[in-house]
């Protein structure tokens, strides 16, 4: 990292999120086995699918969780020290977020 410049790739900022986060990954990972043992059961499709859409939205509202915390602290920091390469990757980020 130069001194003139923040390299967005290597900041080191606290995130305030950051056990709710874990805590959320965590859930939907022991949410998920639960979904594959219901396959390796053959349990109903719908069921099934019902529960993966589950996990699905708890790992988009973690990813909300993240995106917001990164825009609230790290943004900010990239905005003040004129870090576009941050806010380039932002938007790259959001968009394969948000398909």
């Amino acid at each position: 990292m130069s001194e003139k410049g923040h390299s967005h790739t290597q900041h080191h900022h606290h995130h305030h999120h950051t056990k709710a986060v874990l805590n959320r990954l965590s859930r939907a990972i022991g949410h998920l086995e639960s979904v594959k043992r219901m396959v390796e059961e053959e349990k109903d499709c719908s069921e099934v699918l019902i529960q993966l859409s589950a996990v699905i939205a708890a790992l988009n509202n973690t990813g909300k969780v993240i995106l917001k915390d990164h825009i609230e602290h790290c943004i900010v920091d990239a905005w003040e020290h004129s870090d576009e390469e941050a806010m380039e990757n932002l938007n790259k980020a959001i968009d394969r977020f948000i398909k």
